[in-house]
């Protein structure tokens, strides 16, 4: 693997500080007008109909399935263990060196701002909804939290931003589903919700997506070198560390990924999928001038999404079904 000067990742954010700059202004929303949880919930200040739409709301989610109803409060733990995120991003080589008004530190403060939201309006819909065991769902929260978080990329800024590109397209499938199975099942109201999150989730992709892009243009063979790397280790979600009350760290992950296979809601097609959408948006195929290593790391990434794609036509659905203590027993 090639090695490039040590600092030479800093010295690439720094060059990017302008354009860091804009990206706030160009993917993110002025506060003011952005939406935000009270704008899709009851109106508390509402006295008289305050209570009619928590029952008007209750009532639309009686028709949720049980897996549908799993993979919210599963995207939902996810959201709201934001924090976790935060500091994860704070730490990365080239920004936690630098001082609090570094347009990088100003991206990860609104980003997380704008994310915070989501987990905030979905807790509250389910609370509201009487289907969930909330202190089981708010444990799981917890847990989650308070296990931390390791998706192996270290403070390489370019490992992780490649990361939050995925992720980002991953949540945005996934939030985009559940709302078009909400309104098949009759519950307008969370499919409103989740349409406004996966837009939000499609916006920071493109954010993101575009910071790799720029990074190419300083530094190619070392990004086509941690990319291919993340590949070969495979891309994990935030939530990989899931688990209930009595559980080990990380055991129920493939209870949640299964409900969400299970209904088409995430699997393992998207995963290739979104590969095989960051290889066009980044126009690996055409890259140029690299040295060897890069070169290599080129030919395995483009060739690798009809590779993901074949064992994904080969896998079977998953049908064992757990009973998650957030929702409790089967219907």
């Amino acid at each position: 693997m090639i090695t490039i000067p040590f600092g030479a990742r800093s010295e690439v954010m720094r060059a990017m500080t302008d354009f860091i700059s804009e990206s706030v202004e160009k993917f993110l929303k002025p506060i003011e007008t952005n939406w935000q949880p009270s704008d899709f919930l009851p109106d508390t200040s509402d006295q008289e109909g305050f209570i009619d739409q928590v029952k008007e709301l209750r009532g639309a989610a009686q028709g949720l399935s049980y897996d549908l109803l799993t993979v919210l409060v599963g995207d939902t733990i996810t959201e709201e263990a934001l924090p976790s995120y935060e500091s994860w991003l704070s730490r990365l080589e080239g920004i936690h060196e630098e001082p609090e008004t570094n347009p990088w530190k100003v991206w990860v403060r609104s980003w997380t701002a704008e994310e915070n939201r989501h987990g905030d309006l979905l807790n509250k819909y389910l609370y509201l909804s009487g289907r969930v065991n909330m202190q089981e769902f708010e444990r799981s929260t917890q847990y989650l939290i308070a296990d931390g978080f390791n998706i192996e990329t270290g403070q390489d800024p370019y490992r992780n931003f490649i990361y939050t590109s995925f992720q980002e397209l991953a949540t945005n499938i996934s939030h985009r589903r559940v709302a078009s199975l909400a309104k098949q099942q009759g519950d307008s109201l969370l499919s409103k919700i989740n349409g406004v999150i996966a837009a939000d989730e499609m916006r920071h992709a493109k954010a993101y997506m575009s910071f790799i892009k720029k990074i190419f243009e300083y530094d190619p063979d070392e990004v086509l070198v941690a990319f291919e790397d993340m590949m070969r280790k495979k891309i994990v979600m935030p939530a990989h560390f899931l688990r209930e009350t009595g559980m080990e760290v990380g055991g129920l992950w493939g209870h949640f990924t299964d409900a969400a296979q299970r209904i088409g809601v995430y699997t393992a097609t998207d995963y290739a999928n979104i590969l095989r959408d960051l290889v066009i948006e980044w126009d690996i195929e055409h890259l140029s001038g690299l040295n060897e290593t890069g070169e290599k790391s080129r030919d395995y990434l483009v060739k690798l999404p009809d590779r993901l794609l074949k064992i994904s036509e080969r896998m079977s659905n998953p049908f064992s079904e757990y009973e998650f203590k957030w929702i409790g027993v089967r219907m």
